[in-house]
């Protein structure tokens, strides 16, 4: 069965809990349908598409095509962040054409027939979101356009996706002049990358100004950008569990959905990222 948390004891460290233990026992099935925790399943799934994925017994190779299958049939249905899943099926696609033709020299669990047909399907799967048409809902209510300019501009500056900025800056004249904007890059550029680092590439304009925008398209090329989700797992250093955090409880008993042994329980929560997630089961 499938819960909201794992016990990670002393012994993790000497090979007696595995990735893919955890990612079965980790209810990433119902993750996936909260809204907060869905780029971080994404992220999760994209990481171990790269680097992980043949370490992952049979069965929780099978848990992970499962959850794939559900992500995709979410992004078809909702239309909800296409561009993340596109990023994810190329890297598995790539993954698993290198360990397909390299066939006998990878470790590849399961007949080899069945990795053809997941190939298979994770092509038809691009396809499909190649050829998704976003709905477009008419209704005689206000629209995006119609909202005053300072509340579309505290829209953009709570983007911390360059592309999606672009990528909204598209919709209007008057949102693609607010896209544009050199400050809105700026704060970007200063939340992604500390000063030192884009002082070593400053790109100025022909007016002699900072291009920032251009800025933090360079700057994205030489280092990884922070990463923001809406929630996340959390491990307590106290108990030494993995969990995901249950919000409706916690309002309810004041319970986080870890009862933590600890006289101030707080202190010893960290968040995980999916990167941390991954390399808590590197031995």
């Amino acid at each position: 069965l499938q819960s909201r948390y794992i016990i990670l004891p002393g012994s993790m460290r000497h090979g007696y809990c595995t990735l893919g233990e955890a990612f079965n026992r980790l209810d990433f099935s119902s993750a996936i349908q909260d809204i907060r925790r869905f780029n971080y399943v994404v992220k999760l799934l994209q990481l171990i598409a790269k680097s992980q994925l043949t370490s992952l017994s049979g069965a929780a190779q099978k848990n992970y095509f499962n959850i794939l299958d559900k992500i995709v049939r979410k992004v078809m249905e909702d239309q909800y962040n296409p561009r993340l899943i596109k990023d994810l099926l190329q890297d598995l696609s790539s993954t698993l054409c290198i360990l397909i033709r390299g066939v006998g020299k990878s470790v590849l669990v399961g007949n080899i027939n069945i990795w053809i047909c997941r190939l298979e399907t994770i092509l038809l799967w691009q396809q499909q979101l190649k050829n998704l048409q976003m709905n477009k809902q008419v209704n005689n209510g206000l629209t995006l356009s119609d909202l005053p300019l300072h509340m579309l501009n505290n829209i953009l500056y709570r983007f911390s996706d360059g592309w999606d900025i672009i990528t909204l800056g598209q919709v209007t004249p008057t949102l693609y002049m607010l896209s544009e904007d050199r400050q809105l890059w700026k704060k970007l550029c200063q939340y992604h990358f500390a000063e030192k680092q884009f002082c070593r590439h400053l790109i100025p304009s022909e007016k002699g100004h900072i291009d920032w925008k251009l800025m933090y398209f360079a700057l994205q090329k030489y280092y990884p950008i922070k990463e923001q989700y809406g929630d996340t797992l959390h491990f307590c250093r106290h108990c030494s569990i993995l969990f995901w955090k249950d919000y409706h409880l916690a309002l309810l008993l004041k319970d986080t959905g870890h009862p933590c042994t600890a006289s101030d329980p707080d202190t010893c929560l960290m968040p995980v990222s999916p990167q941390h997630f991954i390399d808590l089961f590197k031995f």
